[in-house]
């Protein structure tokens, strides 16, 4: 881990402890690996190397995992993907892209909620990822801000079994009306990510059909096919992270304008 994201770190930490905090545009990230993010990480290693898109600043926190915000830093998964490595992922590069492209636009506040190897039956409601969510998502509001978007990388495990890619447009259409519901925001914005890899390639085109077919009202799909991939086929590397990252951004600024004041 480099000197410069000490110091970043440090300036950024100092600069929010020495003013309070200004209401937040809060974005919750959810879904499994490739949203908690495992860019760098090898041989269930991390190799610490942080690109500068993902360096911390007083502008972008992060609500850890006893629901308390702080400067956000790199892997921002760490305490709540804890069974696994966790590397880089797209959020540090979404916040400082919407952040270089409307400097005006405030304190960012992230929420990871995203856990490796799930599938979408484990984001049902009722169970404990799709009611982490919830709570996480609730807690976040507690001092102030509104919650701006949903972004959500998921379906990589349901490339394994034919029923379940069969299922999985009407399980993920289900899930995405059950958690606008539960945060009593109908018209949530949502941002999914069309998959780039999978465990068998007919069935990820299952997956990625019904991602990029579906129609709900206030739901943009950008697609991860084709950026790098780590050595094991399935997880997107360091800079496939930060180009996701900046997409996701591109696509809640063009997609979601701020209303007028």
């Amino acid at each position: 881990m480099s000197l410069n994201f000490f110091l970043a770190f440090l300036l950024a930490s100092s600069i929010v402890q020495s003013q309070e905090l200004s209401p937040k545009k809060i974005f919750l990230l959810a879904g499994q690996s490739n949203m908690v993010g495992e860019g760098g990480v090898k041989n269930n290693t991390w190799d610490m190397k942080i690109p500068p898109e993902s360096n911390p600043s007083p502008f972008i926190l992060r609500l850890n995992s006893n629901k308390t915000w702080f400067v956000a830093h790199e892997p921002l998964h760490n305490d709540i993907d804890t069974t696994k490595v966790c590397g880089v992922g797209p959020g540090m590069p979404f916040a400082h892209e919407v952040l270089a492209k409307d400097p005006n636009f405030g304190v960012i506040g992230l929420v990871p909620c995203a856990i490796g190897g799930t599938m979408i039956t484990e984001w049902a409601k009722g169970t404990i990822h799709y009611t982490d969510l919830v709570e996480r998502a609730n807690a976040s509001l507690r001092s102030g801000g509104k919650i701006k978007a949903l972004l959500w990388y998921q379906g990589e495990s349901d490339t394994q079994n034919q029923t379940d890619a069969n299922l999985y447009k009407e399980r993920l259409y289900k899930f995405f009306i059950d958690i606008r519901n539960d945060l009593n925001s109908p018209n949530l914005p949502i941002i999914q990510v069309a998959l780039a890899s999978g465990f068998n390639s007919t069935l990820e085109e299952i997956v990625r059909a019904a991602q990029l077919e579906n129609d709900l009202p206030n739901l943009q799909t950008i697609d991860a096919k084709g950026l790098p991939l780590e050595d094991d086929g399935l997880h997107l590397s360091t800079p496939a992270q930060v180009r996701l990252g900046k997409m996701l951004a591109d696509a809640f600024l063009n997609n979601f304008p701020k209303p007028i004041q």
